[in-house]
Formats: structure tokens, C-alpha cells, sequence
């Protein structure tokens, strides 16, 4: 591949809670709304970068412009409750460790860990906890490189923000790629490595690098794909351009390709705009030509991007780039899941309406779906089904990846609920006590949790 330099853009300036009144779009903005941001940022991690102010925010249309919602925090992500306690605290006193104890009670009260990811996803090799690892689903093992515990920009909705707050206890991460080639290698039902974080594309080439070719000198023969999850295209496609190793990055990507590992980069884009600026236009190029895929996803979130048209859109657009349509998930129940939730219902509704809008090559987007503790759970759709000579209003879901293999594929039904925002918030259909799952789960939990693996915060 011949790699043409690009020119280069402003140097990369990160902004977060202790510098980003420096911020000159700002200064219109005011002082109520940025002593809200002061609060919020206390509680959930708060980090912007110039690329995000500069091209993808229109600050015309602040406070409602939705990237801005998608990177600076808003009051409403806390409740009321929560966000007073915070604020009163600030008034009161500006000693960080005090205020550091009670933004961490707010934070221990935010579900910091769901989907059973601290009590079951962690495995072991020869005895020893890989707690930078995560394996959930039998062909998939999550990995978390140290180095990659932070990203260009933070989404105010990421699931994964204790990661980025201070709370060591909290993190996941590890250095030790030797075991994590050991463990696929003991583990011939593993086929794909996902590098995940933060954000793996925040380290130098040559860190990633020396994870990546522990892997490949391993050579484990079940070992078919390596992903890399990023928000590196959405908030510095300058990573694959004019960043001082961006050359080195495409190169790497190359040798996993040519090596016969199939490399998808999972790209998250949460609004059209995004895909907008030429930068990422061009850093999409450059990936694709490497031989890489670019999958795409991202959860629906209120005030974000809760609207078909605009589903519809960004599906065309990543199609257009070369992009694959991947998943439409549903915001987890963490952090500030109130301010972005939508109700599956509407989930759905919003999936169906975007997906009758584009032709079948923008298809292949699966959701929207749940990574719950049990598995990835699809909302199929709401039907009546006739029991007894009436009809019953059924919510229709299936795993598209469960704990157990078994699970996945089958359809189960649960009661019409068109408030609820999440699996846990759902009943059994046609009077059954439990769904069909729920015992083994039971007994997944019984088999898996001991004092060592118990979450400490709990």
C-alpha cells in the first residue's frame, strides 16, 4: 500500500473538568450552564478534544445540538437528587478528596458494573484471575489492554465510565498479553480476540503492536478474527492520517490481514454527523484499504439519536463508506441511563421505521438488542398472539448471543410493557413464572460466584 501523507490539522488539545472554562465557544454560554457541567463532570467522566469542538459540534444550536449532549455533560444525567448532593457539596467546600467521597457514593449508586461483568465474565488461566479479560460468550474473549484505559473524547452515555474516573478498584485492564495468547490457545472454542478499553486506539502503534504479534507469533489455530472497538473514526480520524504513527497503525493492519486473520474494526458512531468531515472520510479510506472491515454500531439514545430518519441516514451513509451496518444496542442500565433510555418499545419502533427505509445492503444492522447479564436479547417485535379465544399483547425477543450456546435463536414472549427500558423490567408472558433461561442462569450464578469474584461494591 503506498500511504500518502496528509496535511496536517491543529495538534490534538483535550479539554475535561479542569480546563475546559478555557474553551473559547464557551464563553457565550451561560455561567448557570457551565456550573452545571462543573457538577455533573464531577460525578461522570467529562473529556472533549478540539476535533469534536471544532468540526462536529454546530454551536449554534447549543444547548440542543446533539454532539454537544453526546460529549459535554448536562444537568439531567443526574437526578435530582443526585446532582443537588453534588452541587450542595461543591458550595461548601473545594477540597477534592472530599468532594472525590461523595461523587463515589453517587457513582456506587449508578449499577457502575452491569451484566454480571465483574461476578461472571472474568476467567481464569492455571488458577490465576485474568481481570483484564472478559469472556462471556464461548467464541468471543474481550480483552483490555492497560494502556487503553481512556479515549480522544468521552460519551457521556459509555457504559464503561468507571473505567475513566479515578476508581482503580473499578477498572478492568491488563498487560499481560502472553496469557491472553495462552488462554485462547487452551480455549479451541474461541475464535475471535476483541481489543476494547477505553479505547485501544489511544496507544502508540507500537504498544498495540506488541499485544497484537504476541497473538499472531502464538498462533493459535482457532484464532480467526481480531477486533478492535474504537471511537477513534467518530472523534480523531487523525489517528489513521497525520498522528505521528498513523503510517505505523495502517502497517500493522495490514500484517494481521496478510497473516489471514480477518481484522474488523468496531467503529461507534452515534449521530450521521460523524460521518461528515472529510477527515473521516479519508481515515475511512485509508482503513479499508489496509483489507480491514469497518463495522458499525451504537446504542439508540434519547436526545441523541432517537429517530428513524436519522437511523436511516447514518446506515446510508456507512454503507456508502465502505462501513458495515452491525448493531442498533439499547443504552445499558448504567451511569446516566434515565437521561438516554428509550423504552423497548420504542426501541423497536425506531429500528423497524429506519430499517423499512433503506435497501436490503444496509441490512445487515441487527437490534435493537440488550447485552444483559443472560446474553444479547433482540426485541423481535409486539404481536398478539390468541390464548384461551383472546388475544394476548406480547413483547416478541430472542438471544442473539446467550451464556449458554443453546439460548441462541430461540424466541421467547413477555408481557406488553411499554415503560420498560430494559430485560429486568420485563414479566413472563401467558402467566409462565419465570422465562425459559432463568433457572440455569440461577445456576451459572451459583457455580461461577465465589468471595474472590463477588463484586465489592454490592
Amino acid at each position: 500500500m503506498i500511504i500518502q501523507k496528509e496535511t496536517s490539522p491543529a495538534k490534538y488539545r483535550s479539554y475535561s473538568l479542569h480546563n475546559f472554562r478555557s474553551i473559547p465557544q464557551l464563553e457565550n454560554l451561560s455561567e448557570e450552564l457551565k456550573f452545571n457541567m462543573d457538577v455533573v463532570g464531577h460525578v461522570l467522566p467529562f473529556k472533549v478534544n478540539n476535533y469534536v469542538i471544532d468540526e462536529l459540534i454546530d454551536w449554534n444550536k447549543v444547548p440542543d445540538d446533539p454532539i454537544f449532549k453526546l460529549t459535554f455533560p448536562q444537568k439531567a444525567m443526574l437526578t435530582r437528587a443526585h446532582f443537588n448532593e453534588m452541587a450542595k457539596a461543591m458550595r461548601q467546600t473545594q477540597d477534592k478528596s472530599a468532594l472525590r467521597e461523595v461523587a463515589n457514593k453517587i457513582r456506587m449508586q449508578l449499577n457502575p458494573h452491569p451484566a454480571g461483568q465483574l461476578e461472571l465474565n472474568v476467567p481464569q488461566l492455571d488458577g490465576t484471575r485474568l481481570n483484564g479479560v472478559q469472556h462471556k460468550y464461548d467464541q468471543t474473549v474481550l480483552f483490555f489492554p492497560s494502556q487503553g484505559q481512556t479515549c480522544h473524547a468521552y460519551c457521556t452515555f459509555c457504559f464503561r465510565w468507571p473505567q475513566f474516573v479515578g476508581m482503580d478498584d473499578m477498572k478492568f485492564a491488563m498487560k499481560e498479553s502472553e496469557m491472553l495468547a495462552q488462554y485462547v490457545k487452551q480455549h479451541p472454542e474461541v475464535t475471535d480476540v476483541l481489543f476494547t478499553g477505553g479505547d485501544p486506539l489511544i496507544m502508540k502503534t507500537r504498544i498495540l503492536q506488541d499485544y497484537i504479534e504476541k497473538l499472531l507469533d502464538e498462533k493459535p489455530t482457532n484464532l480467526q478474527t481480531i477486533r478492535i472497538g474504537t471511537k477513534a473514526l467518530g472523534y480523531w480520524p487523525y489517528r489513521f492520517l497525520t498522528d505521528d504513527d498513523a503510517d505505523d497503525l495502517l502497517q500493522l493492519f495490514e500484517k494481521i490481514v496478510r497473516s489471514g486473520i480477518n481484522l474488523a474494526i468496531m467503529a461507534h458512531f452515534n449521530h450521521p454527523v460523524e460521518l461528515s468531515t472529510k477527515a473521516v472520510q479519508r481515515a475511512i479510506r485509508k482503513i479499508r484499504a489496509t483489507g480491514a472491515q469497518i463495522r458499525t454500531q451504537s446504542p439508540v439514545l434519547n436526545h441523541i439519536n432517537a429517530d428513524p430518519k436519522i437511523w436511516a441516514e447514518m446506515w446510508r451513509k456507512q454503507v456508502n463508506l465502505n462501513c458495515i451496518p452491525y448493531y442498533m444496542f439499547v443504552p445499558r442500565d448504567t451511569g446516566a441511563q434515565h437521561y438516554f433510555s428509550v423504552p423497548l418499545v420504542e426501541c423497536w419502533d425506531i429500528f423497524r421505521n429506519a430499517y423499512k427505509q433503506v435497501s436490503g445492503i444496509c441490512r445487515t444492522v441487527r437490534g435493537p438488542s440488550m447485552s444483559a447479564t443472560p446474553g444479547k436479547v433482540q426485541v423481535l417485535g409486539v404481536t398478539e398472539i390468541p390464548v384461551n379465544g383472546k388475544f394476548e399483547k406480547v413483547l416478541t425477543l430472542r438471544f442473539l448471543q446467550g451464556r449458554n450456546p443453546d439460548w441462541v435463536g430461540k424466541p421467547f414472549f413477555a408481557k406488553y410493557n411499554p415503560e420498560a427500558t430494559w430485560l429486568n423490567e420485563l414479566t413472563p408472558a401467558f402467566g409462565e413464572k419465570e422465562f425459559f433461561f432463568e433457572k440455569e442462569l440461577e445456576q451459572i450464578y451459583k457455580e461461577n460466584i465465589s468471595q474472590e469474584a463477588m463484586n465489592p461494591y454490592e
